[in-house]
C-alpha cells in the first residue's frame, strides 16, 4: 500500500493506517462499471490509477457525462448518497484500466468527525465538483454541439494528457445526449478540417490539443 500513502500523505498517519487497513484493493477493466444507477452504495473507491467517469442515463438509454475522477479525487455523488443513505443517483465506469481502494460506507460519518484533513479533502471534493457540474450545465444551455464535442475532446486531454479516443461514434454520441449520425458529421467536419485523424473505432484530436 505504499503507493495509496504516497497519493494521499496529505492525510494524518492515523487515517492512512485506517485506510489501508479498511480498504480492498480492486482493479477494473475499462468500460466496467464500479457503479450503477439505484443500486445502495457499500462502498466508496479512492483512486490508485487510471480514470472513471461518472454520468447520468436517461430513460431511453441516453448518457449524460457529468465528470470524470482521477487520483487524488473522490466521486462527491457517491459520498452524497452514502452519507444520506440513498441509492446511487450516477453510474461509475471505469474509462480505462482502473485501480482503486474501496472503503466501507460506514467509515464516512467517523472519519468527517475525527479527521479535519478528510473533512476539508470531502468539501474541496465538492467545491470542484461543484464547479464542474456548472460547467456542464453551461455547456449543454449555451454551447453549440460541434463547440460540446470539442470541449469533450479538450477536457479529456486535460485529464488524461492523452490526446486519443478509443470507441465507437455511438459510444461517443451517447456520451454527449445525441446521435450517432449528428456526431459522424461533426467528426466528418473536424476530420476535413484537420483537427482530428478517424479510424476504426479510434480518434486522434492531436490537432485539437
Amino acid at each position: 500500500m505504499d503507493d495509496v500513502i504516497k497519493l494521499y500523505n496529505f492525510l494524518e498517519k492515523d487515517l492512512l493506517d485506517e485506510i489501508v487497513s479498511k480498504g480492498v484493493r480492486k482493479k477494473f477493466a475499462a468500460n466496467k462499471p464500479l457503479m450503477r444507477e439505484g443500486q445502495f452504495i457499500s462502498s466508496f473507491p479512492l483512486i490508485i490509477r487510471g480514470m472513471i467517469r461518472i454520468t447520468r442515463t436517461s430513460n431511453d438509454g441516453n448518457e449524460l457525462l457529468l465528470y470524470y475522477l482521477q487520483e487524488n479525487e473522490v466521486c462527491a455523488m457517491s459520498l452524497t448518497c452514502c452519507m444520506a443513505h440513498q441509492k446511487s443517483n450516477v453510474m461509475a465506469v471505469a474509462e480505462e484500466e482502473t485501480e482503486a481502494l474501496m472503503l466501507p460506507v460506514s467509515l464516512l460519518d467517523k472519519w468527517m468527525c475525527e479527521y479535519p484533513s478528510w473533512r476539508q479533502f470531502v468539501m474541496q471534493t465538492f467545491q470542484s465538483r461543484f464547479r464542474e457540474l456548472i460547467e456542464t450545465i453551461d455547456s449543454i444551455a449555451f454551447l453549440r454541439l460541434d463547440e460540446r464535442l470539442v470541449k469533450f475532446f479538450t477536457d479529456r486531454y486535460q485529464k488524461l494528457g492523452n490526446p486519443t479516443f478509443f470507441g465507437t461514434h455511438q459510444e461517443l454520441a451517447i456520451q454527449l445526449n445525441t446521435s450517432r449520425e449528428v456526431v459522424s458529421r461533426l467528426l466528418k467536419k473536424l476530420e476535413k478540417d484537420g483537427k482530428i485523424e478517424l479510424s476504426r473505432n479510434f480518434i486522434d484530436f492531436s490537432g485539437l490539443v
